[in-house]
């Protein structure tokens, strides 16, 4: 496989984002350690949750890249949902461990030195996590893995965190409220957990298949865009995600008297024009239909022999109208 595929560079993106969350898992430890500061202990244990599931993608993303066999013949694309999946589960169950030692801490305080140096880390781990972040999501998002966004939109959620994490930390060190330092492991605790409740929502509905709009829509504006004459109906459209592949579906409705080499002329260029909205890994399936009476009034063929109504108005396609089951 060529080194500049999409998936090879998905590998590359991932084995990246790994590497640097390993250095930063020692920093933040290492700061914790000096401190012995529960809130570093937040950022600290979300940096065993981010290695964990960069490993756990990074296998997602090496087995997505696999072309589809005998037994999945869509390819194994969803392997990347299973691995987001994975990575809102332990993001949620290290919410709940930080909430709960912060609690602990509240009624068991501990004494907290070498605050300075341990604010430092912290700060310098954020920056980095939020550059790896912004990076993930924007190579996620074109090479259309949902395991690099979920993945980067994990690491910003730490650098948000980080940032109030710092912010309490200074107020902690100017003032000595040691229960300052509890207050903010319940607090960025609770918002890591909603972050990985937000990961698994997202993976499920891709799991079964939900429909994405933002898809549709961006279907339905090529399609409009690039309409021909004699499209005169699309109907019963389907899209399957899987990893960064697209299976798309639909019936297209044509002059009933057109032979079957006109036919296919105009479903390749339906095809070239749903192929325009996913330039990468993506099948399209188009059965055609012939058309029926009613349409007379919406079919702008103008050379018809056959109409038996009047030409009236041509109607844009909706998403609501392209997804519709129906009989031509």
């Amino acid at each position: 496989m060529n080194s500049n595929h999409p998936d090879k560079i998905q590998q590359r993106v991932q084995m990246l984002v790994v590497f640097c969350g390993i250095i930063i898992l020692i920093g933040k430890f290492t700061a914790y350690f000096q401190t012995n500061s529960v809130g570093i202990l937040t950022d600290a244990m979300e940096s065993i949750v981010n290695v964990v599931a960069g490993f756990v993608s990074l296998y997602a993303i090496r087995l997505a890249a696999k072309p589809k066999d005998e037994d999945h013949p869509f390819g194994h694309g969803k392997i990347e949902l299973i691995s987001a999946s994975i990575e809102g589960i332990l993001i949620f169950t290290a919410g709940g461990i930080i909430i709960y030692e912060g609690i602990r801490r509240i009624f068991d305080p501990s004494v907290i030195e070498s605050l300075d140096t341990g604010v430092i880390i912290v700060a310098v781990s954020g920056a980095i996590n939020c550059l790896l972040g912004w990076y993930s999501i924007r190579q996620g998002k074109r090479y259309d893995s949902v395991a690099l966004v979920a993945g980067g939109k994990h690491l910003q959620s730490d650098t948000y965190s980080t940032i109030g994490l710092v912010a309490g930390l200074l107020v902690l060190y100017f003032t000595g409220l040691t229960w300052i330092d509890s207050a903010l492991a319940i607090i960025f605790g609770a918002i890591i957990a909603c972050t990985g409740i937000g990961i698994l929502k997202k993976t499920i509905n891709n799991l079964i298949d939900t429909a994405d709009e933002g898809v549709l829509n961006k279907i339905c504006t090529a399609i409009n865009e690039n309409r021909k004459p004699e499209w005169i109906d699309i109907h019963n459209l389907k899209v399957l995600k899987s990893g960064s592949s697209c299976f798309i579906d639909c019936d297209l409705t044509l002059p009933w008297y057109y032979n079957i080499d006109k036919g296919h002329s105009l479903c390749e260029e339906l095809r070239h024009t749903l192929l325009s909205v996913f330039p990468e890994n993506a099948l399209v399936s188009i059965h055609s239909d012939s058309c029926l009476e009613h349409f007379c009034s919406l079919c702008r063929v103008s050379e018809c022999k056959y109409r038996k109504q009047p030409f009236e108005e041509v109607k844009s396609f909706t998403v609501e109208k392209l997804i519709e089951a129906k009989e031509s």
